[in-house]
């Protein structure tokens, strides 16, 4: 049996929710039990933003997340904030485009994805959420990178359909980054 706690952190507006509901989305297709706990300041844009996806072969006894196996860090004051709360032996994905600090904690394994820059690159620059998602999936096993359109037609609505393709071609960026 395995559970994975993943914690997703930054400022309101990069796309925090919106990785941590796709992934709540693929548990789901893959018939994973699941909890997607979305957690925002009042300003909501701008101000600080989390998300707590708990992907386990049993049933999930709470959503709250209190040492993550796997945190994404989107901005300097989450990863100030969740870095000693990583579980021995975790995953630290950071966006080091914005984050210029390096994590001290060598009981962690910790991946820099110049995630920012890399979307700009590639043109669609508001898509580093799902470039260190990509890269998130590739170091644990939580979830399959099969299907990813799939997801995305799950819960996108057909209005914004047109985005699928770019979500899923930042996914593959993180995912084959090294």
């Amino acid at each position: 049996m395995k559970t994975t706690q993943i914690l997703i952190a930054g400022f309101g507006g990069q796309g925090v929710l919106f990785a941590g509901k796709f992934l709540a989305y693929k548990a789901m297709n893959e018939n994973k039990n699941l909890s997607w706990l979305p957690s925002y300041g009042p300003e909501m844009r701008g101000g600080t933003a989390n998300c707590s996806v708990v992907i386990s072969d049993m049933p999930v006894g709470s959503p709250i997340i209190t040492t993550p196996d796997v945190l994404i860090a989107m901005n300097l004051p989450s990863l100030t904030k969740f870095v000693d709360t990583v579980a021995p032996g975790g995953k630290i994905i950071i966006d080091s485009t914005l984050i210029d600090a390096k994590v001290e904690r060598t009981d962690v394994e910790v991946f820099y994805i110049p995630a920012t820059q890399m979307a700009k690159d590639a043109g669609f620059a508001t898509l580093s959420n799902m470039i260190l998602l990509g890269k998130a999936m590739a170091a644990c096993d939580a979830v399959s990178f099969d299907n990813l359109k799939e997801t995305f037609e799950t819960f996108i609505p057909a209005k914004k359909a047109g985005l699928i393709d770019m979500n899923c071609q930042a996914l593959k960026l993180g995912y084959d980054f090294t």
